[in-house]
C-alpha cells in the first residue's frame, strides 16, 4: 500500500467503483477508516480527552465515526462541528445522526449569525488545551486551495495546540494539496496522518513533509485488485 500513490481525481474513482462495481457502500467504507484511525490513536497511546474538529463532507462523516468508536472503547471525546447540521448529507450525516443519539460524546456547535458562522474561541482553545489529541477532520483529498472561514479559523486554533496536545489528520492535513503537496496559508500541521487506502501523490513532495507528521496507511476494505488497476490508470 505504501508503495502506491493516488491522486485526487483516483481516489474518487476508486470509491466510484467500491459502491458501484463491487456493492461496498460509502458507509462501509466510512465505518473502516474511522475505525482504523481510532486503532492507529490507541496504539499511539491515549491519556486524555480527544477532541475531533470536523467539517461537513465525508472528511467530517470519518471524524463523527471516529467519535463513536472513541465513546465505545470508553474515552472520553468532544466533537467541534464547524457546519450547521442541517448541512451534512449522506453518509455523513448518517453518522452524525448515529452519534447524537449515543449521548456519549460532547458536541459543541458554532453559532450561526446571519450568513456566518461565529466562533468562539475561549471554548474551543480551552477544549484544545485540556486534550490529549486533536483529530482534523475538516478537509478531505477534495478540498483546494485556501480553506474558508470558519476553517481556516479552526486550522489555526489546531496549529495553536499546546506542545503536549497531539494531532492525527485525517486522511489528508487540511489546507495540504494531495495532488501538489503544497500547503495552503492555513493547513494543520499534524504529528500523524491516517490515509485510506494508499500514500496521496503529493506526500512525496518536500513541502509536505513538516505538515503530514508520520504517515499510516490504512486499509479500509477495498480490493486490492481495484487499487492496483487504478494506480495503473
Amino acid at each position: 500500500m505504501e508503495s502506491r500513490l493516488l491522486t485526487r481525481e483516483q481516489c474518487r474513482e476508486i470509491d466510484r467503483r467500491a459502491i458501484e462495481k463491487f456493492g461496498i457502500p460509502g458507509v462501509v467504507l466510512m465505518e473502516n477508516a474511522g475505525r482504523g484511525c481510532v486503532d492507529v490513536l490507541e496504539r499511539l497511546g491515549i491519556d486524555g480527552p480527544v477532541v475531533i474538529f470536523c467539517g461537513k463532507g465525508n472528511n467530517a462523516g470519518d471524524g463523527f465515526v471516529i467519535a463513536r468508536h472513541l465513546a465505545v472503547r470508553d474515552h472520553i471525546c468532544s466533537v467541534v462541528l464547524l457546519s450547521p447540521p442541517e448541512e451534512l448529507t449522506g453518509d455523513a450525516a448518517l453518522n452524525f445522526a448515529i452519534l447524537r443519539k449515543m449521548q456519549r460524546t460532547m458536541f459543541f456547535e458554532l453559532e450561526k449569525r446571519g450568513d456566518t458562522i461565529a466562533l468562539n474561541s475561549d471554548w474551543a482553545v480551552s477544549l484544545i488545551a485540556d486534550a490529549d489529541w486533536v483529530v482534523d477532520a475538516i478537509l478531505g483529498t477534495g478540498a483546494q486551495g485556501e480553506p474558508r472561514p470558519p476553517f481556516n479559523t479552526a486550522i489555526d486554533w489546531i496549529n495553536g495546540r499546546p506542545q503536549s496536545t497531539r494531532c492525527l489528520a485525517v486522511d489528508v492535513p487540511s489546507g495540504l494539496d494531495c495532488d501538489t503537496g503544497e500547503p495552503a496559508r492555513h493547513t494543520v500541521r499534524a504529528d500523524h496522518t491516517c490515509t485510506f487506502a494508499a500514500m496521496k501523490i503529493g506526500f512525496v513532495k518536500p513541502a509536505a513533509k513538516s505538515y503530514l507528521g508520520t504517515v499510516h496507511p490504512c486499509d479500509i476494505g477495498l480490493p486490492p485488485a481495484l487499487i492496483a488497476d487504478i494506480c495503473k490508470s
